[in-house]
């Protein structure tokens, strides 16, 4: 039945029984297409009904679904014409693993970061009722992203507003690692309490018995319901925010669901649908590990094993063993993630120093803030984040952190290119971002050795904000020293001598110019390779001597080119006054990168060894005399 849907109009002409058929079908496809190609799994197995739902009731594009994080839109693409493109899925110019408008009239919003869609859903229902249209807007979220501060915020002014806007509470009880917070108890106790809808109906039967008697007894019945509500449930967070509360339903119980929809959307003002779902529904591996099928690479469908690549340790399995070999001799080390234990490495840290370790839910901004006040105690806090992620947190490192000066270490992992997640994931604006603040400094290795001594410096600086930043994947397969030693701060290392060109690459860059300096040595030319370390304060003695002796300059990042390193080094001899310098910049340009593998991006933006060996040969005098 499933290749025979080529629209959502389809889906209205079947059955209920069809439908059930379909779901299974949408979850054989998903686990035999995955296997081959990654992605995220378990969240989408765990929505395929609530999918079914959504597109046999309402009218997209007309209708707005708006995902938040997007992750779990696979069915809705599935659903909505882009199903002969799964096997492209999260390929170079192929199906991305995210909403996309260019991609289909179908994805209103795009995302990759959690807890938007509310205040997204806000939006199109204000822009909806300003051009005096009919359409409804609906928000679908995980109870993970609702503990973000942004979806509360929005649901404070949705409720306030009063609009016709659907809330659809995607509660499956675990988002990438168990929720933290009040929130999540409080949808717990919802989950367990069979006694409200009971009490409810017998309270609403027997005030239908009494006589219309004038005001007060209208009154009288009004008081007597909202008593009630808070006889049975504690808080009734949603509806005293101005949210008519449906449910919890069974997610996977599509007749239900649907009636509990259609009730929905006959509900004037905000109505939130509490849905119970199950991540990895239907796919034994998934349902039984979660975090694991919550974004896979390819797989055994058999067995649900995880096909890996041999290869030398990941970065973000060298933080974590640094952080605890340090934690073990230091008990001022505190670790913070938010809500990512798991893939920042933090994991073994948790189990080891509990009293130590603090998830603190979806909410940058907080673990930020959190953790300057933590070093304001004497304390040694370390805030573990993707680099896309520390983007939410910018005000609380300018205003709380890099302003009192105080000496936060941000461990920022997936910096630079992370490949198949594409736009929204990228980590190559953080160098750029940071590197604006006083009081920071800002350091990346160029091998996994290297990044074991520079967590042991950033660690050991008593004063001022430190970002490690290190890329997403294996390291270069270099020995791993014994001993952690101090790197001086500010200067960067000369890895090969050579005349005339200089190629000065940062952290995960540096084997590249390698590369390239091998590539050129057959024909005779020979540039100096250096081993940035620092993106400020930069070596500046190292640079001016460049100056000196002659040399042209390139820079190499991982990082977008405004802002970045390589600005930083035009910056720097701007002030000296060098001003015939020549200095080459290769890095990202302005635009965002689709996803892809970080090979294919490489060699899209010019960031491979043959164009740096192009580059360097353009600036060789012999050559450019010639030219």
């Amino acid at each position: 039945m499933l290749s025979t849907i080529n629209s959502p109009e389809q889906l209205k002409k079947l059955t209920i029984h069809e439908l059930i058929k379909l779901a299974g079908e949408i979850r054989e496809f998903l686990i035999s297409n995955l296997a081959l190609t990654g992605g995220h799994l378990a969240p989408n197995l765990g929505v395929v009904e609530l999918t079914l739902a959504l597109h046999c009731l309402f009218d997209s594009p007309k209708d707005k679904f708006i995902w938040d994080v997007g992750h779990q839109a696979y069915v809705h693409k599935m659903l909505t014409g882009r199903m002969d493109r799964f096997q492209t899925l999260r390929q170079y110019k192929g199906l991305c693993g995210f909403p996309k408008r260019s991609e289909s009239e179908h994805d209103q919003w795009e995302t990759g970061h959690s807890s938007t869609s509310l205040s997204a859903a806000m939006g199109m229902a204000i822009a909806r009722d300003l051009k005096k249209e009919k359409s409804h807007i609906i928000a679908i979220i995980g109870d993970g992203a609702l503990t973000g501060g942004m979806a509360l915020e929005a649901m404070n002014h949705i409720g306030h507003e009063g609009k016709d806007l659907m809330v659809v509470l995607n509660d499956n009880e675990m988002s990438i690692a168990p929720n933290v917070g009040a929130i999540h108890n409080y949808l717990g106790k919802l989950r367990t309490n069979h006694n409200y809808k009971r009490a409810k109906e017998d309270i609403e039967n027997l005030l239908k018995k009494i006589p219309a008697v004038g005001g007060t007894m209208a009154k009288i019945a009004e008081r007597l319901k909202d008593s009630l509500k808070y006889l049975v449930v504690s808080g009734i967070l949603f509806e005293e925010l101005g949210f008519t509360y449906l449910g919890p339903v069974d997610g996977h119980d599509l007749p239900t669901l649907m009636e509990t929809l259609r009730m929905a959307a006959n509900t004037k003002g905000p109505v939130l649908v509490h849905v119970i779902t199950k991540k990895g529904k239907g796919y034994a591996p998934a349902e039984e590990d979660s975090d694991t099928f919550h974004g896979i690479g390819t797989y055994k469908i058999e067995s649900g094993e995880v096909i890996k690549s041999e290869g030398p340790p990941s970065y973000t399995s060298i933080f974590s063993k640094t952080i605890e070999k340090l934690a073990e001799h230091d008990p001022r080390i505190v670790a913070i993630t938010a809500a990512m234990p798991g893939g920042t490495g933090l994991k073994r840290f948790s189990d080891k120093f509990p009293d130590r370790f603090f998830d603190v839910g979806i909410a940058e901004q907080h673990a930020t803030t959190m953790a300057a006040a933590i070093a304001t105690q004497g304390l040694k806090p370390v805030f573990a984040v993707y680099s896309t992620f520390l983007q939410r947190g910018y005000d609380q490192i300018v205003h709380d952190v890099c302003r009192q000066n105080l000496n936060v270490t941000f461990a920022i992992d997936r910096a630079g290119l992370v490949g198949a997640d594409g736009e929204t994931h990228q980590g190559v604006f953080d160098i750029a971002f940071l590197r604006s603040l006083p009081n920071m400094t800002i350091m990346m290795p160029k091998d996994e050795n290297e990044l074991q001594h520079m967590i042991h410096t950033a660690l050991a600086k008593d004063d001022g904000a430190v970002a490690v930043r290190y890329p997403r994947g294996n390291g270069e397969g270099v020995p791993l020293d014994d001993e952690l030693r101090l790197l001086p701060i500010g200067k960067a290392e000369v890895l090969s001598q050579g005349q005339h060109v200089a190629i000065m690459a940062f952290g995960n860059m540096v084997p590249t110019a390698l590369a390239a300096a091998e590539l050129l040595q057959v024909e005779g030319i020979h540039p100096m390779v250096i081993n940035a370390r620092f993106a400020k304060p930069l070596d500046e003695e190292l640079l001016f001597s460049l100056a000196r002796d002659g040399y042209t300059l390139i820079t190499l990042e991982e990082g977008c080119l405004k802002g970045g390193f390589g600005s930083a080094v035009l910056e720097c001899y701007a002030k000296a006054g060098y001003h015939d310098m020549v200095v080459e910049l290769m890095a990202i340009p302005d635009y965002y990168v689709e996803h892809g593998s970080v090979k294919e991006q490489r060699e899209e933006l010019g960031l491979t060894p043959d164009r740096v060996a192009q580059k360097v040969k353009s600036l060789w005098p012999a050559r450019r005399q010639r030219a």
